[in-house]
């Protein structure tokens, strides 16, 4: 199945369409065909387990997400989960409980693999120990079809922090790649100040850029913020993800971050999901935002 068809398929379907298209590519280099290309879904922000007005139907979002993925005509190679995948509480049992939950609706996934990462909702009250029994590692990498991915953790320290020991190994992680290798880095928080005082930013992110800024073909994937933004630290791309519970402002566009007020006559309004193709041989991405509902 190709990609034009998928793109077809999410205009048709009564579970999406075809949001906002953004490229980000080496200039002046076309993109190729070749059997390395591939694309995965980012998914985030789920928070399971919320109940609120800002989204009283929020238990459905992640069944129609799952929904709309194993809808696709062509399975993606995988599908991330960018951190909060569930809503924060002081209850350790009830924290256990709604991991349980989210992990028996990822049972319902068909896709090769899932990779997870941990929010502040899931990890910052426990530092992470019941998102290590139930999904594993914190921070890990992994290699796919030519392109190198790192999953760090900025969420776990209370802080908000990477720490001295995560740079570190960061460091050593990249050591061995050549300098043009492809690297996507995924992440809950930014790596950068976008909104300090809304906790929009990693305090010692920018480490963290020093140490990628190395590597001319750098990507960052994040969440957290509940809304698709697109950012440039020099040549590193950061883009943040929609979230599948509830929208949260532009960044300093009001006095707080309180999510943006329910609309019943538009239930799933800026949710959604990402689409990135991936050609590791140039490097490019094509990124593509899947609504969970139709917009207008």
């Amino acid at each position: 199945m190709s990609k034009i068809d998928r793109r077809e398929f999410l205009k048709l379907t009564s579970l999406g369409g075809i949001g906002v298209v953004f490229a980000s590519a080496l200039p002046g280099v076309a993109r190729a065909d070749n059997t390395d290309e591939f694309y995965f879904l980012q998914l985030s922000d789920t928070h399971w387990g919320y109940q609120g007005p800002a989204n009283p139907e929020a238990t459905v979002e992640l069944p129609r997400a799952v929904e709309l993925v194993n809808a696709l005509p062509q399975a993606p190679d995988f599908v991330v989960f960018t951190g909060d995948l569930t809503h924060t509480t002081d209850d350790d049992q009830e924290r256990r409980r709604r991991m349980a939950q989210f992990r028996e609706h990822l049972a319902g996934l068909r896709v090769p693999q899932v990779r997870l990462m941990a929010g502040e909702h899931d990890a910052s009250l426990d530092r992470g120990a019941a998102f290590q029994e139930y999904f594993g590692q914190l921070r890990y990498s992994f290699d796919h079809k030519g392109v190198h991915f790192v999953v760090l953790d900025n969420v776990s320290d209370p802080k908000g922090i990477l720490g001295d020991a995560q740079i570190d190994w960061l460091a050593k992680d990249l050591r061995g790649l050549p300098k043009s290798a492809p690297i996507v880095v995924f992440t809950h928080r930014p790596l950068f100040d976008l909104k300090a005082d809304w906790d929009w930013t990693t305090a010692d992110g920018s480490r963290a850029i020093d140490v990628l800024h190395a590597y001319p073909h750098v990507t960052v994937f994040y969440g957290h913020i509940h809304q698709e933004h697109h950012h440039q630290t020099d040549h590193i791309a950061h883009h943040a993800a929609r979230s599948l519970v509830f929208p949260l402002p532009a960044p300093g566009s009001q006095p707080n971050r309180t999510p943006v007020p329910w609309d019943p006559a538009h239930p799933g309004r800026g949710l959604g999901v990402r689409d990135v193709d991936t050609d590791p041989r140039q490097p490019s991405y094509s990124l593509r935002e899947i609504p969970l509902a139709k917009e207008t």
